[in-house]
């Protein structure tokens, strides 16, 4: 599918580049979320800053029916299925999402929408000024949108250690249930977490006998944990990382601060998961507490403390899976479907316009 800037896409349908629905991301969340809008009969938009999460990777595992496929042809594949409904897409960068204001003269009604008697329906009718949302893009265009879904992901930030980000994605993974299968039975070395250093290499020994953990910067593990790692067959390395030995273009070894090496064919490494929420947080959506950090809250369809905001994927959650984060947009498009048919339905009735 071309990119195409949103002013090129208007038609009659939409003369004022007003949607239904904007989505904001064009990853797994976001595209599925378009698809069930789309075969809903919705005005969508999804905008693509075009930064996937899992961009380094060169397959997608666990995801029943594609297992292996790569990510950049299902991101494809997922543009050509929601422009068969009339979706569009186009390529940018979100930078703000401001609700509208009512006019002078206009009441509000619960949904957060204009009083009873406004226009507005489904099938691409928006519902007028001060229902919705303006979503403003870094190139000046501007579009608006009755309900807005956000599916924007997050950063993975990597430890300060020496090559670590040139190799990542390739031999330096995170998720075994990514990556393990593809490097059973090799020699893995885990850099501990700082919350949780056992964890990871606990987790990991499940695809390989040969596991060492090292502490880098990370507390001793408790005895439960540290009694968990000697069954498990575990080596435990003091002191911190250096950095990787990397020879014919693959990993050797883990260099020690001290100089010490110790042989390795893999590593995995805990990130800092960062989440692109400022769009939610602007809009003053709650957060809560994770054991990855601080993420914006949600109920179980992806509502956000904000009226008319859903979000999805791994804005809202560290272990989003590809195939989780699908889910999660099927389920929030879902339910903007239905919150913006009975909006619509409500106004019509409040107006004398039932049976």
């Amino acid at each position: 599918m071309s990119e195409h800037s949103v002013q090129n896409v208007r038609d009659v349908r939409n003369p004022r580049n007003d949607y239904d629905v904007v989505v904001v991301g064009g990853g797994a969340a976001g595209l599925s979320a378009a698809l069930v809008l789309g075969r809903a009969r919705r005005t969508t938009l999804v905008i693509d800053a075009g930064e996937p999460r899992n961009a380094p990777a060169a397959h997608m595992q666990g995801y029943l029916g594609l297992d292996g496929m790569d990510p950049a042809d299902f991101l494809a594949a997922g543009r050509r299925e929601i422009a068969a409904y009339g979706v569009e897409w186009t390529k940018g960068l979100v930078t703000s999402v401001t609700r509208e204001a009512p006019g002078p003269s206009e009441e509000r009604d619960s949904d957060g929408g204009p009083a009873s008697g406004s226009d507005g329906g489904s099938g691409g009718s928006y519902g007028g000024p001060g229902e919705g949302f303006a979503v403003g893009l870094a190139d000046g265009r501007a579009v608006r949108a009755r309900r807005v879904i956000v599916t924007t992901g997050l950063v993975d930030e990597l430890p300060a250690i020496d090559g670590l980000a040139g190799r990542w994605g390739r031999d330096v993974i995170h998720c075994p249930y990514c990556h393990g299968w593809e490097v059973r039975d090799r020699a893995f070395g885990v850099v501990a977490h700082p919350v949780m250093p056992a964890h990871q290499a606990l987790m990991v020994s499940q695809w390989s006998d040969d596991v060492t953990l090292f502490l880098h910067t990370a507390p001793e593990p408790s005895a439960e944990d540290s009694a968990r790692l000697a069954a498990a067959g575990v080596t435990v390395v003091p002191g911190e990382v250096a950095g990787l030995v990397v020879e014919e273009d693959r990993i050797t070894g883990v260099r020690m601060a001290d100089g010490r090496v110790v042989a390795r064919d893999v590593v995995f490494v805990g990130t800092r998961t960062v989440p692109r929420d400022g769009l939610l947080r602007a809009l003053g959506a709650a957060t809560h507490e994770t054991p990855f950090g601080t993420f914006v809250a949600v109920d179980e369809t992806g509502r956000t403390s904000v009226p008319g905001v859903w979000a999805a994927g791994n804005a809202i959650g560290a272990h989003e899976q590809v195939v989780n984060a699908a889910s999660g947009g099927y389920r929030a498009a879902a339910m903007v479907n239905g919150d913006l048919l009975m909006a619509d339905l409500d106004r019509k009735a409040g107006a004398g316009g039932g049976a």
